[in-house]
């Protein structure tokens, strides 16, 4: 079975067998409504499902957006659309079904009609998986590859291994070629907050004996989304093994948490009604990595990255926490953290109304206070994602104003996807193994 959980969905067979099932099955729904007499009323039907699907598309979009605030952003006009192929597939099946009446001999039609409907909303899921670029296998739609991760050992906490500074450790001849991933689940004394597992990535180093004290990564997903993103369409351990192996061995500990607890949550990665987010990332997090794993305690070797709601919340922690982190990699990251497209809606739904106790959170209000001169902010966005880009820039500005050092990498050819992260990321990790001066 690996080989069928090895193929990849994003392109290659699966891809091009999505393609023209999808638009085999689009011809033929399409000539089901078209085609039985009489034809005129098949073609006013043909452009009033069109035009339904359209209008249905729009209207869900208001809803997810502008009602229910599932996404604080507009969705992009490529996932609209082929979201839009997906509901015209539905319509047109539903009208020619409709078409055929009910004869006994129109059921093999009808059959090839729910097939061609399935094909449609296949091509359609397939499509926004790849600009996404979240599941790049049938593993990582399936979570087998998440599922095969084991719970971290006591054998790989900090107590059990020697260690030593990295400035002082020399790399063994036998260091595997490879580091590991675990999960784990992290206490929350401090916050109260309920948090999925945690995944630890150890690259080779940290299996030696002694162990180097290494640099931390604390990674992020966005929202809606898991922990697990980092894995599949962030390619961690790979991405991570790059860095290892241009290094002898050594990387940082990259530990992907959840701020948010569920997919659909919007925690803002602050303290407020929603949640003790904040607290359960500085209080509960950093503190258990720092007493469990084998890592560097100075925050001049810590960073926290994310995508997105991450990429946010890692801007967020850098100019809050100068204390606890020193850099920070933000991918499509928000000027600041927001529930809705209207700012209002934030402040009323997590503050009360109360706009100054918000803006005593965002970012901008820590990095006006100063004191942020040694600071890193890497920061990333797709060159199709020209909202995101300007959101970067305004926290540039920002973050240069209290004193960090800022580095802006714009992508061509991607947008806010997870594609623009694996092509922006090894740039950011290389300028932080610069900064900690990996050997």
């Amino acid at each position: 079975m690996d080989w069928l959980y090895e193929l990849r969905v994003v392109d290659g067979p699966v891809a091009v067998a999505c393609w023209v099932l999808g638009i085999a099955g689009l011809a033929f729904l399409a000539a089901l409504v078209l085609v039985p007499r009489p034809r005129a009323r098949g073609a006013i039907l043909a452009v009033a499902s069109a035009a339904f699907a359209v209008a249905a598309t729009l209207v869900l979009h208001w809803l997810i957006v502008d009602v229910l605030s599932i996404f604080p952003e507009d969705l992009p006009p490529e996932v609209l659309f082929w979201s839009g192929v997906g509901i015209l597939g539905v319509v047109l099946g539903l009208v020619g079904i409709i078409r055929l009446g009910a004869a006994r001999r129109a059921w093999g039609r009808r059959a090839a009609a729910v097939v061609s409907v399935v094909a449609a909303v296949l091509l359609s899921a397939q499509q926004v998986n790849a600009y996404f670029g979240l599941n790049l296998t049938i593993a990582d739609l399936a979570g087998v590859s998440v599922n095969r991760i084991q719970p971290m050992s006591q054998a790989l906490e900090r107590a059990g291994a020697a260690s030593v500074p990295l400035a002082d450790w020399r790399a063994p001849a036998d260091l595997p070629d490879n580091g590991e991933l675990r999960k784990v689940h992290l206490p929350n004394a401090a916050s109260g907050f309920s948090a999925r597992d945690a995944y630890v990535y150890m690259p080779p180093a940290y299996f030696a004996v002694p162990r180097p004290e290494l640099p931390v990564l604390v990674l992020m997903a966005g929202q809606p989304g898991n922990p697990s993103d980092w894995l599949s369409g962030g390619r961690l351990r790979a991405t991570m093994d790059r860095l290892a192996a241009k290094h002898g061995g050594v990387a940082p500990v990259a530990v992907v948490v959840d701020p948010i607890g569920t997919p659909s949550n919007n925690t803002l990665c602050m303290d407020t009604k929603l949640g003790k987010v904040e607290t359960y990332l500085t209080q509960d997090v950093v503190p258990w990595i720092k007493e469990h794993l084998t890592v560097a305690k100075d925050p001049t070797h810590w960073a926290a990255g994310g995508f997105s709601f991450g990429g946010t919340c890692a801007v967020q922690l850098l100019a809050q926490h100068p204390e606890l982190f020193s850099s920070a990699l933000g991918f499509g990251a928000e000027k600041e953290p927001a529930l809705a497209k209207e700012r209002r809606k934030t402040i009323d739904t997590a503050f009360d109304g109360d706009e100054a106790a918000f803006e005593a959170q965002v970012p901008a209000h820590f990095f006006a206070e100063g004191g942020h001169e040694g600071q890193f902010l890497f920061l990333a966005a797709g060159r199709r994602d020209p909202d995101f880009m300007a959101q970067a820039d305004v926290i540039a500005k920002q973050a240069r104003g209290g004193g960090a050092e800022v580095h802006e990498e714009f992508v061509p050819g991607e947008a806010h996807s997870w594609e623009m992260i694996a092509k922006a990321i090894p740039v950011g990790l290389d300028m932080l193994a610069t900064r900690w001066r990996l050997p």
